[in-house]
């Protein structure tokens, strides 16, 4: 969540209230939070001095502007180059594809070719857990929740598989013209 807030930051300095707005009007499509998860990651980003106060509204509830420091830049570029972690494919791609805008042009399609990557990993895997049960044998009177658990696979392969595509098609269309 840490490197989702410094994007929105890095978009636009915002307030606390307007970084809940940004996660309920867009971020929300691939990652959610509540409002006091992003509160805390705030407070963390601000001791780690990642983020600084921009400024402090005056009068009634003083709202507290923040923004991106050098160190916080350095630390979303390393994210959106580094390679993608966790167990979720879509929480690891589908931020660093949200906020790729921000990276300069000659560092995006190699952000892409990790994602491309990471996907093929998750799609072989994938794979060959499905070959594998090809030559498990089905305890009698489980047949039905192996067919639901064999669907449930072959859905998380076919939407690999798609999406493997979709970041080819992607990347085919954003890469440098070759000469």
């Amino acid at each position: 969540m840490a490197h989702v807030i410094l994007g929105l930051l890095l978009i636009a300095p915002q307030t606390y209230y307007g970084l809940v707005k940004g996660f309920e009007s867009g971020v929300t499509l691939f990652y959610s939070a509540s409002s006091g998860s992003i509160k805390r990651a705030l407070d963390k980003l601000l001791a780690e001095g990642l983020i600084e106060l921009a400024s402090t509204e005056k009068g009634g509830r003083g709202k507290k502007m923040y923004r991106v420091t050098d160190a916080g830049r350095q630390e979303f570029r390393r994210w959106m180059t580094g390679e993608l972690g966790g167990s979720d494919l879509e929480s690891a791609a589908l931020p660093r594809l949200y906020f790729l805008g921000l990276m300069d042009p000659s560092e995006r399609v190699p952000v892409l070719r990790r994602i491309e990557a990471r996907v093929e990993s998750d799609l072989a895997r994938f794979t060959r857990l499905d070959e594998r049960l090809d030559t498990v044998d089905i305890p009698e009177g489980l047949g039905d929740v192996a067919a639901h658990q064999r669907a449930t696979l072959d859905y998380g392969v076919a939407s690999l598989q798609f999406a493997l595509s979709w970041f080819r098609d992607y990347i085919a269309h954003h890469e440098p013209e070759r000469e």
